[in-house]
């Protein structure tokens, strides 16, 4: 009998009841709003900021609408105008090149390598002739790269580096937290993320003057002094005249739900990766495909699993999703011309200028990626994983690749 997989990959598991609780007494009161407080109240935003900070070892932290709502504030932040380059990677999602043009910036894609992560050697050789003064650099899918050489390469070069962790709360690199090695950290709660609140976002930094601008330009009207994990009074003397007021605020609602995941994070990346690793040894050695390696310095997140079907043609990989979506098992493929869903591609951004990616596209060209949200276990990751085997198998074994 032919296994098949019956689960949803898009069903996550249900709000703690302790969110569930804060969230009914945050509607209970109807203050939802973040400077909505009683006298000497902190608010559930305020305490949010207090303890992320605390989670990743910021100084500050700013909780915003969304992951991309942070990307666009932290950029406003760090004084991106119309017209300025701004570095980013050639793989990532809309939402990054999206936050570079609500700026009115222009995206400068930097080539990605075979293990999902940006490209050093272009991004010197970007860094130094394209003019940029900015990084955002999106830790795509989970895939951290070689963080002391990139600063090493952005602060000879002199271009500020902002991260996107989207997909990196709870990973680090040599011990230090995603998010913590350039000016600033720009996180999402959005409902795949590792924390959920259906959407929302999150930005850390030791910077007083960027973090100053960002809560300024976030909608505080001034009421900046309501905020803990915020600078001194005196960074906002100068930057409350002159920054607008873009607001993206989270509400009171949002932040009580998240509060209690926060806390639960390091259990719950452990049962991501118990996932991971199901996954990469039901694939290990299968014919065609290239599994992508971890670096030991590396702590990753394994909410999502990406595998290469390096050299295939378009559809030989076309077969195989539709092979395996036969079979209940659904992959997103990066290469194909057109975007579906989650999945597109530097050459579908194009308020961008157009550029050639050539590593970036064979690269893209057999990218097959999932998501493990945790209402999945360990058997049904290795489920999946001989599912796949057998249908990229097939299509291996009969040549058509």
């Amino acid at each position: 009998m032919t296994e098949r997989f019956e689960k949803s990959f898009t069903r996550q598991e249900p709000i703690p009841e302790a969110g569930i609780e804060a969230a009914v007494r945050v509607m209970r009161e109807g203050r939802l709003h973040r400077y909505n407080t009683a006298p000497g109240e902190a608010g559930e935003v305020a305490l949010l900021e207090e303890e992320f900070a605390a989670a990743t070892g910021a100084r500050y932290c700013l909780a915003v609408a969304s992951g991309g709502y942070a990307m666009g504030c932290a950029l406003r932040a760090v004084g991106v105008r119309p017209g300025d380059r701004v570095l980013s990677n050639g793989f990532t999602l809309a939402p990054v090149p999206g936050a570079i043009a609500s700026v009115g910036a222009e995206p400068v894609f930097v080539e990605v390598t075979e293990d999902l992560v940006i490209d050093l050697d272009d991004l010197a050789a970007k860094a130094a002739g394209s003019g940029a003064r900015v990084l955002l650099l999106s830790h795509m899918r989970g895939h951290i790269c070689d963080m002391d050489r990139l600063m090493a390469i952005c602060d000879a070069a002199g271009v500020t580096v902002i991260e996107d962790c989207a997909h990196t709360m709870g990973a680090a690199w040599r011990g230090v937290p995603s998010g913590r090695h350039g000016l600033a950290g720009c996180y999402s709660t959005q409902t795949y993320k590792h924390i959920n609140s259906g959407e929302g976002g999150l930005i850390v930094s030791d910077d007083a003057d960027f973090m100053a601008r960002a809560i300024l330009g976030s909608g505080s009207y001034m009421l900046y002094g309501r905020h803990r994990a915020a600078p001194p009074a005196e960074a906002f003397e100068t930057a409350r005249w002159v920054t607008p007021n873009v607001s993206g605020r989270m509400d009171n609602l949002r932040a009580a739900i998240l509060r209690p995941q926060l806390a639960d994070l390091p259990r719950q990346r452990d049962r991501w990766n118990a996932l991971y690793r199901a996954m990469e040894a039901g694939l290990s050695d299968t014919p065609g495909l290239r599994l992508i390696p971890r670096p030991e310095a590396e702590t990753y997140v394994g909410s999502s699993f990406q595998f290469l079907l390096p050299g295939w043609r378009g559809d030989a990989v076309q077969e195989a999703v539709a092979r395996c979506a036969g079979r209940g098992v659904e992959l997103k493929w990066f290469g194909a011309a057109e975007p579906v869903a989650f999945t597109s591609r530097y050459d579908s951004w194009r308020y961008a200028p157009p550029q050639r990616l050539p590593r970036t596209d064979r690269v893209l060209a057999g990218l097959l990626d999932l998501r493990l949200p945790l209402t999945f276990t360990s058997e049904d990751c290795a489920l999946i994983a001989r599912i796949i085997r057998a249908e990229v198998g097939a299509v291996w074994q009969a040549g058509a690749v």
